[in-house]
């Protein structure tokens, strides 16, 4: 799995070179090409999503009704505020600031989306998805609550089989397509001239959100170091092996063992930290959700979109409860995001693009810091709890 991501994050960033390239210097006949595939995969992509989220989110939720009673649930809302946190602080941050430092690229980027040459696929299938976004947001709650009481039974073992179908649909199709509906879309705003108003923007995103990481991590560890009355920086660099590890695996699942370990090192209880790491690593995204967060703000305003903080609030609620599946999949985070993007945000088909590209190639950041955040979780449920809960 981590083999698999690294190769993509190497293809995504060459799609988008050829995909420029593509755009500006082969002919419309060869373009329309690509534009064809992307108007098929996009279809597809719409059917697929209802049902990742189903395949995702069900089994997530189910899993979730085992473990040690008051301990899980203590675990989850503070992972699950985290995750709040880190949304409402990127959307107040991104929404006093972008406006400004984007103001010039959306202006300029404008004109040239309403007068450049467009690019139209020779054919297109229309495959209507079987259930809207947010009904099937609804059923996998449902379902997922409904067995999350139940030890065993038969509608669970389908719903796991379900998942595995959904996790070999996303890793040997959706992921390997990727690129190419990527390249697809580069090659298209190549085409129309909008291409270098996008890229100039990637960049001071990218600072942006790299700045709201590091901030929110000195948060983290200072809310742990008061509740623990511990100096939070030698908390904080006791981490740093967990954060560098998951720069490299790119995966809170594959880093695990290293976040325990630099957890212990930290004064967490054995027991405790073998419980909060492991179910932190599938249910803690303030990484994640900061990325999308911060990213959907500024293709919003890029593209002269209204948004509100009512219209975000509700956004960032959904998005962190989406996600909680997510790390068991490469992408996983984003092809979450993707239908609630389109439903609640009114995205379309080349915002996703960009918005996929522009994850994928910050995922090492997000994944770190969402595992050394699990790291003060651990740290304050040691303190909050002292064992009882377990005992």
């Amino acid at each position: 799995m981590k083999q698999l991501f690294s190769n993509l994050l190497f293809k995504v960033f060459l799609a988008i070179i050829l995909g420029i390239l593509f755009g500006q210097y082969l002919p419309e006949s060869i373009n329309r090409i690509f534009t064809t595939f992307n108007a098929f995969f996009g279809q597809f992509l719409n059917f697929a999503i209802p049902l990742i989220i189903m395949g995702l989110i069900m089994p997530a939720i189910a899993d979730l009704g085992k473990g040690a009673g008051k301990l899980l649930l203590m675990t989850a809302a503070i992972a699950y505020g985290s995750t709040l946190f880190s949304g409402f602080m990127t959307y107040l941050t991104t929404s006093g600031i972008f406006p400004m430092l984007l103001e010039s690229h959306a202006n300029g980027a404008a004109p040239i989306a309403e007068e450049g040459p467009k690019l139209t696929p020779y054919f297109s299938i229309s495959i209507p998805p079987i259930l809207d976004v947010m009904s099937a947001l609804v059923l996998a709650f449902v379902v997922g609550i409904g067995l999350s009481t139940q030890e065993e039974s038969n509608l669970k073992l389908m719903v796991r089989d379900f998942q595995k179908i959904i996790m070999q649909l996303i890793e040997n199709v959706i992921i390997p397509l990727l690129p190419l509906f990527i390249l697809g879309i580069f090659a298209k705003m190549s085409f129309s001239g909008q291409v270098f108003s996008i890229l100039s923007v990637f960049i001071s995103i990218i600072g942006v959100i790299f700045a709201l990481h590091v901030l929110l991590l000195l948060l983290q560890y200072i809310i742990a170091g008061l509740v623990t009355k511990k100096n939070p920086f030698k908390l904080l660099i006791t981490m740093m092996p967990a954060y560098f590890t998951a720069l490299g695996t790119q995966s809170s699942a594959a880093t695990i063992p290293v976040t325990l370990e630099q957890a212990l090192k930290n004064g967490v209880s054995e027991k405790i930290a073998g419980f909060v790491i492991p179910l932190c690593a599938t249910i803690h995204l303030s990484g994640s959700i900061m990325k999308i967060t911060a990213c959907a703000m500024a293709l919003m305003i890029l593209y002269g979109m209204p948004f509100g903080f009512t219209l975000f609030a509700g956004f960032i609620f959904v998005l962190g409860i989406a996600m909680i599946a997510a790390p068991g999949v490469p992408g996983g985070a984003i092809m979450a995001a993707v239908g609630i993007l389109q439903s609640m945000l009114g995205f379309n088909e080349e915002m996703i693009g960009i918005m996929i590209a522009l994850y994928i190639a910050m995922d090492s950041f997000g994944t770190a810091c969402n595992v050394t955040g699990d790291g003060a979780i651990a740290i304050v449920m040691d303190k909050v709890t002292k064992e009882k809960l377990v005992a």
